[in-house]
């Protein structure tokens, strides 16, 4: 007997069609097999819509609502200042029984329900490994998203990479200062190693190489070892030697207290973002679903 899979014979419909739109969609189109016809994006921009259309080969729309219009699943995935128009041409027009999933960064789950008028909502934070496949996206739910709609999510997340569903809403804006944020303080680590090495006598072209396979081995290595990481920190580590006296710099310059303050930077302003992102009065508050608890 043929398995089936969440997504099976249902329309989705993109509300944007930017980067982390078309990763996802190409992510289901190769992932779970689904038809291109299964799939609609919407964008303001004709440029956009083309080039979309040109490699998947989906249908494309203008106008929103009419690309939402039938649709079971509808993914929003526009800028945070686009979102008051969405929301505008979209308020009352999805299906009581669709699932709104959005990747809108800041945008809150009582923002999104008061805007649209809709309670079936499932909010992620995904992040820019994603458009390779190799993502980690953290997500939650209201409670009038089915069991059945909960699978659809796991199927749409998972095509950009891994998944952690929490059930309380703020862990999101806790994840978005470390899986969300985090490549960019990965890609700062990784400048600074090629300028150093540079400075050193390398080449770019060499640096660049010695420092992308090296963060990508640790990586790995990190997510197939048992080890503690400061047990795997101690393995390159010999008393007296050379990356003895790197972690010494590294230590004095307060490498840690750095990092802590600027996660906790980050995670003070998402916060700070999805309260000025609140756009519509305050109606009933949506609280997310549990599934699994992730605790503090």
């Amino acid at each position: 007997m043929k398995k089936t899979h969440a997504l099976q014979n249902l329309h989705l419909s993109f509300i944007g069609a930017g980067a982390m739109g078309a990763s996802i969609i190409g992510g289901l189109l190769s992932c779970h097999k689904l038809k291109p016809t299964n799939i609609t994006a919407s964008d303001k921009s004709r440029e956009r819509l083309k080039e979309i259309r040109d490699t998947f080969h989906i249908r494309t729309s203008l106008n929103n609502g009419a690309g939402v219009r039938g649709s079971q699943v509808v993914v929003l995935a526009v800028k945070p200042q686009v979102l008051p128009a969405v929301f505008a041409e979209l308020a009352g027009k999805i299906k009581r029984d669709t699932l709104v999933l959005s990747i809108v960064a800041g945008a809150t789950i009582e923002s999104i329900a008061t805007g649209l008028r809709h309670q079936a909502i499932v909010r992620t934070m995904p992040n820019t490994p994603g458009q390779v496949g190799e993502g980690m996206t953290v997500w939650t739910a209201t409670p009038k998203v089915s069991p059945a709609q909960h699978k659809q999510a796991i199927a749409i997340v998972e095509s950009l990479g891994h998944e952690l569903y929490v059930e309380d809403e703020r862990f999101l804006d806790m994840a978005t200062a470390i899986s969300g944020s985090g490549p960019a303080y990965v890609f700062l680590l990784m400048e600074a190693l090629v300028d150093a090495a540079v400075h050193m006598g390398f080449s770019r072209v060499v640096a660049r190489e010695l420092v992308v396979q090296t963060i990508r081995g640790s990586a790995h290595f990190a997510e197939r070892s048992p080890l503690h990481l400061a047990e795997m920190r101690n393995l390159v580590t010999s008393p007296g030697g050379t990356t003895a006296d790197a972690l010494y710099q590294l230590e004095k310059g307060s490498f840690r207290t750095v990092i802590s303050k600027a996660v906790q930077a980050a995670y003070k302003r998402s916060v700070a973002l999805g309260q000025s992102n609140t756009t519509f009065p305050k109606k009933q508050t949506v609280t997310p679903k549990s599934r699994r608890t992730v605790k503090k």
